[in-house]
């Protein structure tokens, strides 16, 4: 069963055009191709980066933080109780107001002492600053070191001035040594960060984070081994080039830096639209779609690859009008955070007496959570 499943899976005609088989990517004199093989080393190196992203955030990143004034704001813990604790676990940690004032009848407390309770629990979860601000450097420095690593390996070709340069023999394009690094290094970042998401900062994006990691490793890898790597290059090259704006915005957002990261946010969202709207689907995608037609007739690689390119454009679009709300705010000065940022709640002690007024406001929905087990005082 297993051999008859792996024989379809490498079977020709879904990787190749016609009369293109694997033999025909056997090394010979002068020529090297692109291998299944290639990308195995891919895992390990991720660990690798896990590694590195260790030592990186606590000898560099962290200094670093604590030198321009960042600190974790001191957080009230939530006393101990067993049962609001077992309802936070289990069932939701953003209780509804019938299941809050159920919990307080069990656990002996006050509906106001409740919504305290989940209120402070909610923010033990929450990342510190100083979290956020060392995983935003790590991802600065691996988006500048790989787009000017990009920019090194793809200046004197061809196809990074001249899109129709890229189906040029294909598909017995050789394999160049920058080609390799770029891709095994790129491949194997977005690994370690499908390995650390449950570590990560969680952000309101977090499903289309996951769906982008993994269309970002699918799509490497089938162009890899369809030998659509020079297209491969450039779409991640065009993906590097704001993201290094995004990650240095972050930085200056968690130093304080108000004005500089302003600025460079304006200047991220420019180069995010000229790159994800304009550039990826009207040049690199249209070069995908259109492109080697000229040389076979499409085949399955041809349409699974276009699919994938377009399950990016999506994301990009719904990030595209995040960015577009955020810019409104900016100019209307309301941006006061990341429109995908998980805002810390307040963690006032007002007394019962003012949870009477709360309810009149309104506001007791507003400041529900969910759990169950013993009060703090």
């Amino acid at each position: 069963m297993l051999q008859v499943l792996a024989e379809w899976f490498w079977w020709e005609r879904l990787w190749f055009p016609a009369n293109v088989t694997w033999s025909d990517f056997d090394d010979d004199k002068g020529h090297t191709y692109a291998k299944v093989s290639h990308l195995y080393v891919t895992l390990p190196y991720a660990v690798v980066f896990m590694v590195l992203r260790y030592f990186f955030e606590q000898y560099v990143a962290a200094p670093l933080g604590k030198a321009v004034g960042i600190k974790d704001a001191v957080r009230r813990k939530a006393a101990d109780n067993p049962l609001l604790e077992r309802y936070y676990s289990s069932r939701s940690k953003m209780p509804s107001q019938s299941d809050i004032e159920g919990l307080s009848k069990k656990s002996s407390c006050t509906v106001r002492q409740v919504e305290r309770w989940f209120r402070r629990r909610r923010n033990q979860d929450r990342p510190g600053l100083l979290k956020k601000f060392k995983e935003a450097c790590w991802r600065f420095a691996f988006y500048l070191l790989a787009f000017v690593g990009g920019i090194v390996a793809l200046y004197d070709k061809p196809w990074f001035y001249d899109t129709d340069e890229v189906w040029k023999h294909y598909p017995l394009q050789s394999m160049m040594p920058s080609q390799y690094w770029y891709y095994v290094i790129e491949m194997s970042f977005y690994w370690s960060l499908c390995f650390s998401i449950a570590f990560d900062v969680k952000r309101k994006d977090f499903k289309e984070q996951i769906i982008h990691h993994l269309a970002t490793i699918i799509l490497l890898s089938f162009s890899w081994c369809a030998n659509y790597a020079r297209i491969g290059t450039l779409v991640m090259i065009t993906h590097d080039a704001s993201d290094i704006l995004l990650e240095s915005a972050k930085l200056f957002h968690y130093a304080g830096w108000k004005d500089i990261c302003d600025a460079i946010f304006v200047c991220f969202a420019v180069v995010f639209i000229v790159t994800r709207l304009v550039i990826f689907p009207f040049w690199l995608i249209h070069c995908t779609w259109f492109g080697p037609l000229k040389y076979y007739p499409p085949f399955f690689g041809y349409y699974f690859f276009n699919l994938m390119l377009l399950v990016l454009q999506c994301l990009h679009i719904y990030w595209a009008f995040l960015i577009l709300r955020m810019v409104q705010k900016f100019i209307s000065g309301n941006l006061e955070k990341d429109e995908r940022s998980d805002e810390e709640e307040d963690d006032d002690d007002t007394t019962d007496e003012d949870e009477h007024q709360h309810k009149v406001n309104g506001l007791i929905n507003k400041e529900c959570a969910t759990a169950s087990g013993p009060c703090d005082h």
